[in-house]
């Protein structure tokens, strides 16, 4: 089973290839994708990685708080998006 991995405070330099590397020491990443603005398309220093459950456990423990490029990185389970409240 694929679990959903939060990255967050990633710097601006930050792309798609370069977490993929760095989570992949601890196995294999199945998706990476880095959220960026919609109206400026620049990146907002957070993302999501999908591995499988042992080898998320193991990136979760190894890389949370871990610097990389100049920045301490937040990384935990991703949690499951909740809908937006309804307003009438």
């Amino acid at each position: 089973m694929a679990i959903s991995i939060y990255v967050g405070n990633l710097p601006w330099s930050a792309t798609e290839d370069s977490v993929r590397d760095l989570f992949s020491a601890h196995g294999e990443a199945l998706s990476v994708k880095l959220i960026s603005d919609r109206e400026t398309g620049r990146a907002r220093g957070f993302g999501f990685v999908e591995m499988n459950e042992d080898d998320a456990r193991n990136a979760i423990a190894a890389l949370n708080g871990v610097e990389f490029e100049g920045r301490a990185l937040r990384v935990n389970q991703a949690e499951e998006k909740r809908p937006a409240p309804r307003r009438w």
